[in-house]
């Protein structure tokens, strides 16, 4: 292995630089690809200058840990918005709205039909045909009150 790490050339970081972005898409967090960067970095560095292989593992793991801490510390100071937050949120979309009981609430559930979808409703017991405002949710239970 040290053998190895004598010989480091440039072409072998940026090899690790594509594998590492690669990585990223499969791993949540955004820290494979700040890795990807360093490796890049030293990489060209390597290739302009020659930098003994022990600088060049010092230099990578630096760049990498200082990269995300600097993402980490700007993603805190400026957090992204959105003009559809309950986007990934189905059920969350439908608080407020109001529906037609499909099946009665009984024993604390019921169900609603939403579109062309039925959804498992919380409540109180209330016949088929009432009208119920959702007024939270609950995982997949959309939590309902008799609505007006």
């Amino acid at each position: 292995m040290t053998e190895f790490l004598m010989h480091l050339e440039w072409w072998h970081w940026w090899i690790a630089a594509a594998v590492l972005a690669a990585l990223e898409t499969f791993m949540p967090g955004a820290v494979a690809i700040w890795f990807a960067i360093s490796a890049a970095v030293v990489g060209a560095l390597v290739l302009i200058v020659p930098v003994p292989w022990q600088l060049q593992l010092v230099l990578f793991g630096v760049l990498g840990i200082v990269a995300i801490v600097a993402f980490r510390s700007y993603a805190r100071r400026n957090p992204q918005t959105t003009t559809h937050p309950a986007l990934n949120q189905r059920a969350a979309q439908y608080v407020g709205r109001q529906f037609t009981l499909i099946e009665p609430i009984q024993q604390g559930f019921g169900k609603v039909k939403v579109g062309d979808t039925v959804w498992k409703v919380a409540g109180p017991s209330l016949p088929v045909g009432t009208r119920v405002r959702v007024t939270g949710v609950d995982g997949a239970v959309l939590m309902v009150v008799a609505g007006e």
